[in-house]
């Protein structure tokens, strides 16, 4: 079966380093379907600064010309926190033990997946594929993750394909130095944020008065 990916988020707004990142990681693994997952109450940061509605149209208008983008909406609407173990135990119920599931990260998450809600039952629900950028050493890793990266590291990105969970890929990707509390500070600042986010997103954001100018 072909896998899916799935990249998890605020998405507080959605730009293009997520959609670069997901592009890129699904041709290197020839994926057919990627699967965006908006966090309704993330459990590692602060509240988002919009409401899920805001966010989960922005995601709709980032991904619409995209065919192989889709928006999951499995945490939009909790209002207890949102554990990906969780959310990946769900989509097994749904979708079977079998299909191969490959979850999105950037290298600096994985960096720090070891604080996570029961992280290492990830690997028995999913693959990870890393997106690598210039700076990151996941030579060093924290001790446990090291271990599950030394057992579970493959540079095929075909052994993603032929078992359903418990495979660490790690792809280099182009390196767009983009992040959502930055967009947030320089809309705060009064700058533009334009060819930070897609324009249908920049154009709805402007229209919605998201993110406004701190006195």
């Amino acid at each position: 079966m072909s896998p899916i990916g799935l990249l998890g988020g605020t998405f507080d707004p959605i730009h293009l380093g997520h959609l670069r990142l997901a592009e890129e990681l699904a041709e290197a693994l020839a994926i057919d379907e990627v699967r965006f997952i908006p966090s309704g109450r993330p459990p590692h940061r602060p509240p988002p600064t919009v409401g899920i509605a805001h966010r989960l149209a922005m995601v709709r208008l980032a991904i619409h010309a995209n065919p192989r983008f889709v928006l999951d909406e499995h945490e939009a609407h909790k209002t207890t926190p949102c554990y990906m173990v969780d959310t990946l135990a769900a989509l097994r119920a749904e979708l079977g033990g079998q299909r191969p599931l490959v979850l999105f990260l950037g290298a600096d998450a994985f960096l720090g997946l070891a604080s996570w809600h029961a992280w290492r039952r990830l690997f028995a629900l999913c693959h990870l594929a890393i997106a690598q950028r210039p700076g990151a050493n996941l030579a060093v890793l924290p001790e446990g993750l090291a271990d599950e990266y030394r057992q579970r590291h493959t540079p095929a990105a075909a052994d993603l394909h032929t078992a359903p969970a418990g495979r660490i890929f790690v792809q280099e990707v182009t390196q767009l130095d983009i992040a959502a509390r930055r967009i947030r500070a320089l809309a705060a600042a009064g700058r533009s944020i334009r060819y930070l986010v897609p324009e249908a997103v920049y154009e709805y954001i402007a229209r919605n008065g998201l993110y406004p100018q701190e006195d």
